[in-house]
């Protein structure tokens, strides 16, 4: 992530106009985030697409990728941000709202080439300080995965761990099978 400017209010960078990549403003910093790459897309894609099979169809989750979420003080956009279903924001007439302005019950991460791991850990934070119930860090390098709970614990999960889940959430994922989506 790239630092753009000094401190400003959340307020003022609501009213910026949007950035690609995506911008964030966390803890009173605005930050750039890293061009996705094609690890990263690959990830973010197959994950969306997997997800979204297994718990769209029965209203259960939607997987959401480059959603800004604006909670907190701060706006975020996690890679992949995934919420309850009774939780996505509608109008009136059901429709799906653009300004999220809530935090992600499932935030992930996919990390990209000299991206800092604790400022990654630092959003997952504030995440799960307003509600998130869970954050994944994909490390495709390390071909490892952390996640971050409700109560700030931290696990590493490599191999053929099977890897935490919303609760209720009737899908079963190891480390390998995540990065076996990177085979062609």
């Amino acid at each position: 992530m790239t630092t753009l400017t000094q401190p400003q209010s959340i307020e003022k960078f609501l009213q910026a106009p949007e950035t690609e990549p995506a911008t964030e403003f966390l803890n009173g910093v605005t930050r750039q985030k890293p061009m996705p790459q094609g690890e990263h897309s690959l990830i973010q894609g197959a994950f969306c697409e997997t997800l979204n099979q297994v718990l769209k169809p029965q209203k259960i989750a939607l997987a959401l990728p480059e959603l800004c979420c604006t909670f907190g003080g701060s706006s975020i956009v996690p890679d992949i941000a995934v919420f309850r279903w009774d939780r996505i924001p509608r109008t009136a007439s059901g429709r799906i709202i653009n300004r999220f302005e809530t935090y992600p019950d499932w935030a992930i991460e996919i990390l990209s080439p000299n991206q800092s791991q604790i400022k990654v850990l630092g959003k997952f934070l504030h995440c799960i300080q307003h509600g998130t119930e869970l954050g994944w860090l994909i490390d495709p390098t390390e071909n490892a995965i952390l996640a971050v709970f409700e109560n700030q614990h931290v696990q590493l999960f490599q191999g053929s761990d099977v890897l935490p889940i919303l609760k209720n959430i009737p899908l079963t994922l190891t480390v390998e099978q995540v990065f076996s989506w990177l085979i062609l």
